[in-house]
Order: structure tokens, then C-alpha cells, then sequence
């Protein structure tokens, strides 16, 4: 790597992936530096979720070749756990509900399992305190953490439970996977305005959103937008590229 490369949280070299024995991405290139946000969009079926997945390490997608290096060190053959403790974070697109799983006692473990100092660790009465905090950047009531995980949510709920989750865990890499779908028009801005404040407590955070729609672009401001089409990135830009989505679509750009 050189030493951009070197210097950006994530980067992706030649990433070739495969799933249910179909390749989706195609030598796809990415690096994201640290405390920046990029957006990813690009037309359905052209790899964007199974990006995310294969960045957070899911089972149900195989690298055929190329790497991703997180903090410089080669994740490929980590775990989901192991990566989760690296600092990567995923928001699915479909949340599952988890029944008998008390959200609270859910994302206090989440919390804890962080640190192998057990000083670090807050007890229940203590974590109320700090998920109370939380809770206010989502316009959440405490009382939304006393329910199961995800059981009986709606999907605007169960995306707000997503950013939550976010924001207790304060990973160095948030992946936000359609994050904004399903959502109307006043949960979209609840949703990416608590985005917005949990992003400038953690400066250093970086984050990749992956959208359809250009609706975000209100509340989000990103560094970098990607085109991703037939599994490679195929055109990066900033605010002015939008344009060029908005007018001309995404064939505009296809070789």
C-alpha cells in the first residue's frame, strides 16, 4: 500500500465476492480515511449490500480474492466478533427482531464486551444514565429500552434502534446499509440528524452510507459519494456528482 492507503481506516483492494455461487463484486477499489463520510449508491443488484456484509465478516458471502485492510491490519479471515471489537459497525437494511433479548440488557453487554478491563464496565444502574443520553439523540424514551430487541417494532423504530445502537457502541466505523429506507419523512430526519450528532462527538469516526435516494443529501454532507455498478466502483466525487445522478441517472456513467 502506499501511503494514502496506508493512512485511510478502511481500504479495499481487488475485492473479489462471490454468494450463492453468483460473483457480485468485481475487483471493487475503496478507501475511506478516518472521520470522513462517503456515501455509496448505485442501481439494485449492483453489490452494495453484499459490500457491507463482506466488510463486517457475514458468513453467507466468500472473498474469491483481493483484501480488506481496517487500521492498516488484513481482516479477511476475522470473525464478525473480531471485527465488531476492531471498532466496525453494520446498521442492516433488515433488523431482526430478537425475542427475549431485552434491548437494554442487549446493548449493556454490547457495551461492556468492548472492554477486557472490567473497570470499564457499567453496572445496570449505571448504563441507564449513559443510555439515557443516547436515547435523546435518537428522540427515544428510556422506556423504548425496557422491550425485546427489535420484537413488535416498526421499521421506523427498528432504525432508530440501529442508530442507538450506534451510539452506545461509538465504533471508529459506521456502516449505515439502507439505513433511510422505509422511513418517512419525519423519522428520515430524526433518524440522520441523530447521525449527525452522534458523527460530531466522534470526530474520528468514520462513516459509509449506502442509499438509493438523494433525499439524505438534507441532512447528510459527505466527503466522497461512489457510483457502485456491476461490482466495481466506477465513478467517485463529491456534491457535484449528485447532480449528475439527479439528471442523468446512473447509466450516465456506464462504460
Amino acid at each position: 500500500m502506499n501511503a494514502q492507503q496506508k493512512n485511510n481506516l478502511l481500504e479495499i483492494k481487488n475485492l473479489t465476492v462471490s454468494s450463492a455461487g453468483k460473483t457480485i463484486l468485481k475487483g471493487l477499489d475503496m478507501g475511506i480515511p478516518a472521520g470522513q463520510i462517503h456515501v455509496l449508491m448505485g442501481p439494485n443488484g449492483s453489490g452494495k449490500s453484499t459490500l457491507s456484509k463482506t466488510i463486517m465478516g457475514a458468513d453467507d458471502v466468500e472473498i474469491i480474492k483481493g483484501r480488506i485492510y481496517f487500521k492498516s491490519k488484513r481482516i479477511n479471515e476475522l470473525s464478525p466478533e473480531e471485527r465488531a471489537h476492531l471498532g466496525i459497525f453494520l446498521a442492516n437494511q433488515y433488523p431482526v427482531e430478537v425475542p427475549g433479548v431485552n434491548l437494554s440488557n442487549f446493548l449493556r453487554i454490547a457495551y461492556n464486551s468492548r472492554f477486557t478491563d472490567k473497570k470499564k464496565h457499567m453496572s445496570p444502574l449505571k448504563f441507564r444514565s449513559f443510555l439515557e443520553e443516547k436515547s435523546k439523540l435518537i428522540d427515544l424514551s428510556i422506556e423504548f429500552s425496557k422491550r425485546n430487541l427489535n420484537e413488535g417494532f416498526s421499521g421506523g423504530e427498528k432504525k432508530k434502534c440501529e442508530i442507538l445502537q450506534m451510539a452506545v457502541l461509538e465504533p471508529k466505523l459506521a456502516i449505515l446499509d439502507e439505513t433511510d429506507s422505509g422511513l418517512d419523512v419525519d423519522a428520515l430526519k430524526t433518524v440522520f440528524m441523530a447521525v449527525n450528532k452522534i458523527k460530531s462527538q466522534n470526530k474520528a469516526m468514520s462513516l459509509l452510507i449506502i442509499t438509493h435516494y438523494e433525499r439524505i443529501f438534507n441532512y447528510i454532507k459527505p466527503d466522497k459519494i461512489h457510483i457502485l455498478q456491476d461490482g466495481k466502483i466506477i465513478k467517485t466525487g463529491n456534491r457535484e456528482l449528485l447532480k449528475s445522478i439527479q439528471k442523468f441517472g446512473f447509466k450516465k456513467f456506464s462504460k
